[in-house]
């Protein structure tokens, strides 16, 4: 009879059961006055146990488990924040369970249902109504208004050990009527936003869940499947693991179904979970609270349509994260309303800040976005978004690029695409080097973005603008990476210059990995597509890599003889910048092939050149070559001053690569020079520099001379680096 009453809510049978919870107990007649009406409440003795059964296999979370415990006796309210599906409402119950005994006054429950796509969200009142019930209300005399029922609420919890778990709410407005008054209540709210008003008004403590450790993930997956069938198929649950990326519903959902299929292989799942095409769909499953793509929807379905269109256009981003002026251009928005936009998504969990101003989707969530992005937004405009965004990258890293190195080579970027914000606010050296630092791979992954969908000019055009990061921050392997897919495009578009031009920087970043058999098979085919189009600069680029190319092999006569060859080649196009890159390495092998006063004019012209023009690069490069000249011929302290020099250069101007050779260097001057622990303190920064910049065989000759402070006769390495 008392359920019936609350027909007038609009409710369904089961969430009036869940509402209203077991209420027994003798009746305690009362008189109560709140906001001004009087009415007659029969009361029950009760303490109600509302806590749905505790999750079955709840793993991990050991360290938001030790805030809760710790935080109980003096923190009011826990806000569990975190996406759909990341466990919160398995930590809640977990812990109540745990802790029932705290609360000696009973615990109540409700699922707000915030982001339930069958329906609206719960409303206050209707929670109330329940919780006043749970406590001995009788349903005839609670009261209509709200804030009446939210006072009566707060007079029956005072002074009462309970606790309260106001589970998946939708904002702060849904469940602040359903605070308690008495600080002797704890209260855990889940939800997939944030709550600033619950944290601000009213002191909650955040707990904003992540995903699970592979470690807690395996474990919950044994705990389902058993140990025995995970060790039958070791390879297969790496692979289960990896596509449920940490999800606690997702493993959930995969346990689930090869519990219910014991003689199926582990493999058969994996397969189909593998295929990133059918990863939502094969996470799906008939029940909605079980289906990671339905949990996911009923967050998509909340949003306003403006945060709606901005979670579409983020599953575009190239790269694991994006920053806020990188999506200012991707949505074609000023700064302020993509900040806004951004921090409505964060409260609902969709996006996250590790790192303050960037913002990151967990792959799952990104798969979700790219599935409505292809449902929701016409293919036109996403693909205007993703021109807006490789335009605010290109831009961007050609201004960088051009603050690394001013005497860089001139390029043709094209007509700006509208609406894209590229940054036009680094100023200086160290913010270039911050921002290349930030969107490294993002820069890769639209590189490769763009070679996907055929922008090939956009592809190499990343590869040039990286170049100058690359070198000197000492990413040789993403160096590689980055010419590789130049190539590709570049064969591809069937443009001769631009494939010469790639083929040959290909070329040096396999030299500089060690993959010589392949660099020599790029850069003949560089110098062959060259000569065969009559192009003079290409043909001059090709023979000066061929010469670096050579060096790094060991064979300095062939070395000296394309340096030789790019040194006349570059005069006569009146190249004098790459002429003073010439002179350099035919001097330096021309010292390595023993030919000293052979080798000093050529090193000298280089660095007044360099010097003249500002080539701050080429200068330290040719103080290094100078330094080798110097050691060679027995001159220790010109091979200190030259080594210094070189690296007080290297080091103004960020070029960790050029940085590890002059330390090198300067460590063996040092050491003839008599002076052990300089030329110490110098290999020991030049190992840390090589062993980042993974130059193994640079490493292993420092190491033998830190072992017996070097051979003073040894000769320096040849110089690794390739422009």
């Amino acid at each position: 009879m008392h359920r019936a009453t609350l027909v007038d809510v609009a409710e369904t049978p089961d969430v009036l059961n869940q509402v209203i919870g077991p209420v027994t107990g003798p009746v305690v007649q009362a008189h109560t006055i709140h906001g001004g009406v009087h009415f007659h409440s029969s009361q029950r003795a009760v303490i109600p146990r509302q806590l749905p059964g505790a999750p079955r296999w709840f793993i991990g979370r050991d360290a938001e488990m030790t805030v809760l415990d710790e935080g109980a006796s003096t923190v009011m309210i826990f806000a569990i924040a975190g996406t759909g599906g990341i466990g919160k409402t398995a930590l809640a119950l977990h812990w109540a369970h745990r802790n029932a005994d705290r609360f000696p006054d009973g615990q109540l429950y409700i699922d707000l249902r915030g982001f339930d796509p069958s329906g609206a969200p719960m409303t206050p009142v209707t929670a109330i109504r329940g919780f006043l019930h749970a406590l001995g209300v009788d349903p005839s005399d609670i009261p209509a208004d709200v804030d009446v029922q939210a006072a009566l609420y707060r007079s029956l919890t005072a002074g009462k050990r309970m606790l309260v778990v106001l589970d998946n709410a939708r904002d702060s407005a849904q469940m602040i009527p359903l605070l308690p008054g008495s600080p002797a209540c704890t209260v855990i709210v889940t939800s997939r936003n944030r709550l600033p008003a619950l944290i601000g008004r009213y002191g909650a403590e955040l707990l904003s869940l992540g995903l699970l450790s592979e470690a807690d993930a395996r474990a919950v997956l044994a705990a389902r499947l058993g140990d025995d069938r995970l060790t039958a198929e070791p390879d297969t649950v790496e692979r289960l693991l990896a596509c449920c990326g940490g999800f606690p519903l997702a493993l959930s959902i995969v346990a689930g179904r090869a519990d219910a299929h014991p003689r199926f292989s582990l493999a058969r799942l994996a397969d189909e979970l593998n295929a990133a095409t059918n990863r939502l769909g094969a996470l799906d499953d008939d029940e909605p609270a079980a289906s990671l793509s339905a949990v996911f929807s009923w967050s998509y379905a909340a949003l306003p349509p403006s945060q709606a269109k901005v979670f579409r256009l983020l599953g575009l981003a190239a790269g694991p994260d994006i920053s806020a002026a990188a999506a200012a251009s991707l949505l074609g928005l000023t700064d302020a309303e993509t900040d806004g936009l951004l921090r409505g998504l964060e409260r609902a969990s969709l996006v996250q800040q590790d790192v303050a101003g960037r913002y990151r989707m967990h792959d799952l969530v990104r798969a979700y976005a790219v599935e409505r992005g292809e449902h929701d937004e016409p293919r036109d405009r996403r693909e205007e978004a993703s021109r807006r965004l490789a335009d605010f990258y290109l831009r961007t890293a050609h201004g960088g690029d051009r603050l690394l190195e001013p005497q860089g080579d001139d390029m043709d970027l094209g007509q700006p695409v509208i609406g894209a914000r590229p940054l036009t606010d680094l100023a200086d050296l160290a913010s270039a080097w911050a921002w290349f630092d930030a969107e490294h791979v993002c820069l890769l992954a639209t590189q490769q973005m763009a070679l996907d969908v055929g922008w090939d000019p956009l592809a190499w055009q990343l590869a040039r603008v990286l170049d100058t990061f690359h070198a000197r921050r000492g990413h040789p392997h993403s160096r590689l990476t980055a010419w590789r897919t130049a190539a590709l495009a570049a064969q591809r578009s069937g443009t001769p210059d631009m494939e010469a031009l790639t083929r040959r920087r290909l070329g040096l970043a396999c030299v500089n990995v060690g993959r010589h058999g392949e660099a020599l098979e790029e850069l003949d085919r560089a110098l062959e597509i060259a000569e065969g189009s009559g192009d003079l600069d290409g043909q001059a680029h090709a023979h000066e890599s061929l010469a670096r190319a050579w060096g790094d092999v060991g064979d300095d006569q062939r070395a000296w003889e394309h340096a030789t060859h790019a040194l006349r080649l570059f005069r006569e196009t009146q190249d004098v910048m790459w002429e003073a890159e010439a002179l350099n390495i035919v001097g330096r092998y021309a010292a390595r092939l023993g030919r000293y006063d052979e080798a000093r004019a050529p090193l000298l012209d280089a660095l007044v050149l360099c010097r003249r023009y500002g080539n701050l690069a080429g200068e330290a490069d040719t103080l290094t070559s100078l330094g080798r000249l110097a050691y060679g011929t027995g001159d220790s302290a010109q091979a200190l001053e030259h080594y210094q020099q070189a690296l007080d250069v290297t080091r103004s101007i960020g070029d960790a690569w050029q940085e590890a050779d002059a330390l090198d260097g300067l460590g063996q001057a040092y050491g003839r020079h008599g002076r052990p622990d300089e030329a110490r303190r110098s290999w020991q920064r030049a190992l840390e520099l090589y062993s980042s910049q993974h130059r193994r065989a640079d490493e292993t000759r420092v190491e033998q001379r830190l072992a017996g402070l070097g051979d003073s006769a040894a000769e320096p390495g040849p110089p690794s680096r390739s422009g």
